[in-house]
């Protein structure tokens, strides 16, 4: 039984909003080469801080497409028109994504044809129309067996042209079906961290959240609710590290245990928020990321325009972000500090047009 559907959750609001500013924030540091270490994507195996954004952010792509087609359906709209809102949808996202990987040069010879964006547009639009055509069970068992399969394919199936089972970077079989299919540059040359094949699990990072908002508009108390997100967050999270022991940890690979350590952290994460904010009340300092969930995709869209005048452009021989850096270092500053602080003046920067487009509501749906 689905309950409160009109009832927004401010603590979605502002996870999603503050998913976004953490992207800004690593993506576009004071000096590429100067960055610590949990602020970097990590190489190959493990997680950072960085790593665990972008399933996060698919996680409450999940929770956010339980709440507006819930209300949708209840209001006894045709799938039909849904399908097509959706698909529309996900092709706007994903030529934003395409005309982010074009700039600033527009060179049509060296695309590449993945990213962020064309992952978020791809796994919306399987698990928008997944949510519209199963319950909850069913989607739970697909995650299941997406996950089994997945772990089975990347460890049994050997790499063409190698003969055994490898996964070490450029050389797995989800470099193979990369190199065999995904047309355009790849990210590292040989493969890509946004393959083909990681599209599979990182629809089962969504389909979490799909069951997490699931359980937001049950008829369960709240404090039930924070009961259930804690210990399947607990339990995800530790069935993911003792997955990974035989099949890593890897945002590279999107691997199954990565999906349920990511999970599970999201899952944590979210129960604390939505404890805090929607059932005690304390919303002091929810603000900015309510500001920036408001128009999510189109501030991560901004932040790539205007790094193009923060980095790109050479004032007197040197970018913005250099003499940032350069200034800071030479008044006694670390590097890795005088980059970060550089990376929070670059959100805090994104944040004004945000608040402009909020405070005027304006709300830029793609």
């Amino acid at each position: 039984m689905l309950l409160n559907q009109n009832k927004r959750l401010i603590s979605l609001d502002a996870l999603r909003g503050f998913t976004i500013a953490a992207m800004i924030l690593v993506n576009y540091p004071g000096s590429e080469n100067d960055v610590f270490f949990t602020l970097r994507h990590t190489e190959w195996n493990g997680l950072s801080f960085t790593d665990q954004i972008a399933p996060y952010f698919l996680y409450f792509v999940g929770a956010s497409i339980v709440f507006a087609y819930s209300r949708r359906v209840a209001a006894g709209e045709q799938k039909n028109n849904l399908y097509k809102k959706i698909f529309i949808r996900s092709l706007k996202i994903f030529a934003v994504g395409m005309f982010m990987n074009l700039m600033p040069d527009f060179d049509f010879h060296n695309i590449r044809w993945t990213g962020t964006l064309h992952r978020i547009a791809i796994v919306f639009l399987v698990c928008a129309i997944l949510y519209l055509n199963t319950n909850w069970k069913q989607q739970a068992w697909i995650a299941v067996i997406l996950l089994v399969a997945y772990w089975l394919a990347l460890t049994c199936i050997p790499t063409p042209g190698i003969g055994k089972v490898v996964l070490e970077p450029g050389v797995n079989i989800v470099a193979w079906v990369d190199n065999k299919f995904l047309p355009g540059r790849m990210w590292r040359g040989t493969w890509d961290p946004e393959s083909i094949l990681t599209n599979i699990t990182s629809v089962v990072s969504c389909i979490t959240g799909m069951l997490a908002g699931r359980l937001m508009l049950s008829n369960k108390s709240p404090n039930e609710k924070v009961n259930c997100l804690m210990t399947a967050g607990t339990f995800s999270a530790i069935a993911g590290y003792f997955w990974g022991l035989i099949f890593p940890v890897n945002e590279n690979l999107w691997t199954s245990s990565f999906v349920l350590v990511t999970s599970g952290f999201a899952s944590l994460l979210f129960g604390a928020f939505y404890f805090l904010i929607d059932i005690k009340g304390k919303t002091w300092g929810t603000r900015p990321g309510i500001i920036f969930g408001a128009n999510a995709i189109a501030v991560y869209f901004l932040a790539d325009v205007w790094a193009i005048f923060f980095y790109d452009l050479k004032f007197s021989g040197s970018s913005i972000n250099e003499k940032f850096v350069n200034a800071m270092s030479h008044a006694g500053a670390g590097l890795q500090f005088s980059s970060l602080v550089y990376a929070l003046l670059f959100v805090c920067f994104n944040f004004m047009p945000a608040w402009i487009l909020f405070k005027k509501k304006i709300f830029i749906k793609l």
